[in-house]
């Protein structure tokens, strides 16, 4: 019976030392082969770093103003009579644009200017009629008095006329119209807009330690989104007087040429105020970046030999200084020199030391001025 046992706690014990066994010379196996395999190359996009012209610059934002612009209003309450213009008519300094019905004012100035005359004639009359010592002088200055009375009253009847004739203030390019013949209007109802479209302000801000660096006359570029592949050249016209305590930014109004009327007051605006002169520095495309809280990094390219001496491409991390950024572009200061190769794709599944195959069919965008297509 113990020798029976004996037998089968040695099978047991064999058996389990086989399995182990196996299990062990397998994984060892394994290893040796796995270690004789390379890691697959990673496919990546390149660009050769090349120098160019960076020009020092302000950017920030704003807004299209017009020169002379106006809600054109009412000033005194009445019905429109008569509509003189078009919504988007251009029209002169002075131009009638419209009337308010003048029931019987008309009427009154006439009576008032008869009033007037009448006046006018005793006044003549008293004042020979004095020389003869025929009338007091009181009388004459009574006369007077009432003279200028009457006229004062022509006077204001005539403005109220002259108010309900609503004229433009200044030559421009009208808006919408708002009211309709027959239309009741209380004083102060707006009509139309009127604005000067050309030439056109942009105010925009700055921070108060720019303020040494711009000066009035200073050329500056605008752009807007409704024309993303344009820009309107300008210079700044004027600079506001004191910083804004709040922001600590300072506002600045440039002037820019709208010759084809092409901007409107209230667009927003890009403001790129060019500073210094330009300098060449490497310019890569922003995406080539690898921000990290220990540093900003980028993968480059370069020949080598594997173990049977075969040549092979290496991706290597390198540690870089980056400067201003300009549409699609970013500046590196340190790290990257021309003629390097840069990963500008594919870089998340690179290690330092990787072997990579290059492939540019597609290429990252890399535009200082880029123009996204209107969705």
């Amino acid at each position: 019976m113990i020798k029976r046992l004996i037998i089968m706690l040695l099978a047991v014990v064999v058996v389990f030392g086989l399995i182990f066994g196996y299990g062990a010379f397998r994984g060892i196996m394994i290893g040796k082969f796995l270690a004789t395999l390379s890691n697959p190359p990673q496919t990546v996009s390149t660009i050769t770093a090349t120098e160019s012209p960076w020009q020092p610059s302000i950017n920030s934002v704003g807004s299209v103003v017009a020169i002379n612009g106006a809600n054109i209003s009412s000033e005194v309450a009445g019905i429109v009579d008569t509509i003189n213009f078009k919504s988007g008519d251009n029209v002169a300094a002075g131009a009638l644009l419209a009337t308010l019905r003048l029931n019987n004012d008309t009427a009154v100035l006439t009576q008032l200017q008869a009033t007037a005359k009448l006046d006018a004639i005793t006044y003549q009359r008293d004042l020979k009629q004095l020389q003869a010592d025929a009338v007091s002088q009181a009388q004459v200055d009574t006369d007077k008095a009432t003279l200028d009375a009457a006229e004062a009253q022509v006077h204001a009847q005539q403005a109220l006329i002259d108010e309900k004739q609503i004229k433009a203030p200044f030559a421009g390019t009208l808006g919408i119209r708002q009211v309709n013949i027959g239309q009741y209007l209380s004083a102060g109802t707006q009509i139309v807009t009127l604005q000067q479209l050309n030439p056109l302000f942009v105010d925009f801000y700055v921070p108060q330690q720019a303020l040494a660096q711009i000066s009035v006359g200073q050329a500056l570029t605008v752009k807007v989104d409704a024309f993303a592949d344009q820009i309107f050249p300008g210079k700044i016209s004027s600079i506001n007087s004191a910083v804004d305590t709040t922001t600590r930014t300072v506002q600045v109004r440039a002037t820019i040429d709208n010759d084809k009327l092409l901007l409107r007051p209230g667009m927003f605006a890009t403001v790129n105020v060019g500073i210094g002169a330009p300098n060449n520095l490497i310019t890569l495309p922003q995406t080539v970046i690898t921000y990290n809280p220990y540093g900003d990094t980028v993968y480059t390219v370069s020949h080598g030999k594997d173990a049977n001496g075969k040549d092979e491409l290496l991706a290597h991390q390198v540690f870089v200084q980056v400067g201003d950024t300009r549409g699609d572009q970013i500046a590196i200061t340190k790290g990257i020199k021309a003629g390097d190769v840069v990963v500008t794709a594919g870089q998340l599944k690179l290690h330092n030391g990787a072997i990579v195959n290059i492939n540019n069919d597609i290429a990252v965008s890399n535009s200082p001025n880029p123009n996204p297509p209107n969705e």
